[in-house]
């Protein structure tokens, strides 16, 4: 029995306690469905409120009333939430006034992370950060699952983490891997990861937080409920993660540079289970990606999965879509697909990991500002830099900062533009990259969507040169 087979990962199943309860769902958005049908399916009474009409809602509105749910729609009235016995608000859903009554009555509010946790006997392995969270839940929920264990992997990576009730993976010997934002960790309560890796943080959100310590403080709350058998997983070096994780009582474990999983000598190793893997072996490319390799290797571990397994899912692993995904390579530039860069922190190792393999970088930057400095960015662009293409409502904000480094800039109307713009400009041997330091939504539905419509204006580019055209009126996979 491994040191993880010994402890629950949270605070156990217990469905009795939700049968014949009054609950009310905040948003019904994917996480809002999921936790209204799990609630009704064990026996809960539920009624759902959004902000945007029936009409607004369409489908979904008719699936929750079909499964038994009330709607109370077209905005969020205090008393709707008074009679309630909990409260359960989707990650989207932002500060609502209405809810000041609820907690002063003391109604519990929670996040469907929290309660997604009261269905799991099994060790949860809860990751965020706000860069790499998504790369590192991937290839630990490939680890678990390739090492035997029943494996559910989700959260904010994209299927509502409380979908794992009533499946293997919930189970004593079974594995949860979670993706955590700060949105899910605002409203927790009992949620306890046995493993709980908090992988950096830079700025990000600041249209949400009052401040960037209040951003950090909501990351640092995925280790307050840990307790001396769980395991708390930081990057070496960084105090102010150190100072998070302490707030918890797990052990602590740190990887990278000077970790117990580590960066040396171009190779990632884990001095406890003899793991030694070429940088350059790993499928994932980048310093960033090395570093959740790292991550990944000391979780996995931790979780239980052998080292060999480890190594064969570090080898294999090519990544996920819209991070660093080469989409072609026309008339020899190549252009990237990083549209998952919604941050200045994301978008700057993006950059340092297409400059280690191009003599010339252009970024494509912008959309939806979120709060924080681009100066960080236009800093660290003026080694080694071309030209950056600016679209999107921040593309103002981020011509201030770039100004101020003396870097060159174009500002387009759409992406299919911006992709036309850099194929004009970019020399031969260069890259294009998209790593927009924004999130998507003045635009385009969410990132993925970005990232299909920048591919899309690839695809077309390429096809356009191979007819012996060009044009950069020509706009494909503009938004």
């Amino acid at each position: 029995m491994t040191d993880v087979d010994k402890t629950a990962g949270s605070v156990g199943s217990r469905p009795s306690e939700f049968s014949g309860r009054e609950f009310v769902v905040v948003g019904l958005g994917e996480s809002g469905v999921a936790a209204t049908r799990t609630l009704l399916e064990y026996g809960a009474k539920v009624t759902v409120n959004d902000s945007r009409a029936l009409d607004d809602l369409g489908e979904r509105a008719v699936q929750v009333r079909e499964m038994g749910a009330k709607l109370k729609l077209g905005g969020h009235r205090a008393e709707w939430f008074l009679d309630a016995d909990a409260i359960v608000v989707s990650p989207g859903v932002p500060f609502l006034p209405a809810l000041a009554d609820a907690e002063q009555r003391r109604i519990p509010i929670w996040s469907e992370v929290e309660l997604a946790s009261r269905f799991v006997k099994s060790p949860i392995i809860a990751i965020t950060g706000t860069n790499g969270k998504s790369t590192v839940t991937t290839l630990v929920g490939c680890m678990c699952a390739q090492g035997g264990f029943a494996t559910f992997v989700g959260g904010n990576l994209g299927t509502p983490l409380v979908e794992v009730a009533g499946s293997e993976a919930a189970e004593s010997t079974g594995r949860v891997v979670a993706e955590v934002s700060s949105f899910q960790l605002e409203r927790v309560d009992a949620f306890r990861p046995h493993i709980a890796a908090l992988l950096n943080v830079s700025e990000d959100h600041l249209d949400r937080y009052e401040s960037y310590a209040h951003y950090t403080a909501t990351k640092g709350r995925i280790f307050h409920n840990q307790k001396r058998e769980d395991h708390s997983v930081i990057l070496a070096g960084d105090e102010r993660l150190f100072a998070l994780a302490r707030v918890g009582l797990g052990t602590l474990h740190q990887f990278g540079y000077g970790g117990e999983v580590r960066l040396e000598d171009d190779n990632v190793v884990d001095e406890v289970s003899g793991l030694c893997v070429p940088v350059s072996e790993l499928s994932l490319h980048g310093e960033h990606n090395a570093l959740n390799a790292c991550a990944a290797a000391l979780l996995g571990r931790l979780a239980g999965v052998t080292s060999d397994v480890v190594e064969d899912v570090l080898r294999s692993y090519s990544g996920l879509p819209h991070r660093m995904q080469l989409v072609s390579v026309v008339d020899d530039v190549s252009f990237y697909d990083d549209s998952k860069a919604t941050n200045v922190g994301a978008a700057v190792a993006a950059a340092v990991s297409a400059q280690k393999d191009h003599a010339h970088l252009m970024l494509i930057l912008g959309g939806v500002d979120k709060g924080g400095s681009y100066h960080p960015l236009a800093q660290r662009l003026r080694k080694g830099f071309d030209h950056a293409i600016l679209l999107g409502s921040a593309a103002g904000r981020i011509a201030q900062a770039l100004l101020t480094a003396d870097i060159s800039f174009d500002r387009v109307g759409s992406l299919g533009a911006a992709v036309y713009r850099a194929a004009e400009l970019a020399p031969v041997g260069s890259a294009v990259l998209l790593a927009p330091a924004c999130s998507s939504f003045d635009m385009f539905h969410n990132y993925v969507d970005r990232g299909q419509c920048f591919r899309t204006a690839v695809e077309q580019l390429a096809r356009t040169k191979s007819q012996g055209r060009f044009s950069d009126e020509t706009e494909g996979g503009g938004g």
